[in-house]
């Protein structure tokens, strides 16, 4: 099966909580591979690759978030996939 990707942005709380950090362990946990960092405006941005079905399981979590986060929107964009081979903190 083809790999998907999708972009996020996380918008709220989401900056100073571990949401990098966590976002990073939640990916390799469920073997998806990307980058996750923070933005300017206070948001994440995330780009994300692998099976659809693990990454609606990232994008689930990312709605939520680590306990210190106030998430208050996620945009979703689905992509290509670039063929990134591991998930990294930019």
């Amino acid at each position: 099966m083809e790999d998907a990707a999708v972009h996020l942005k996380v918008e709220g709380r989401v900056q100073g909580v571990f949401f990098r950090a966590t976002t990073e362990k939640v990916a390799k946990e469920l073997g998806v591979t990307g980058w996750v960092r923070n933005l300017d405006d206070g948001s994440v941005e995330i780009h994300a690759e692998g099976g659809r079905d693990r990454l609606e399981s990232l994008l689930d979590w990312c709605r939520k978030g680590p306990a210190m986060a106030d998430v208050k929107h996620v945009d979703v964009e689905w992509v290509s996939a670039e063929g990134m081979t591991s998930f990294t903190i930019r």
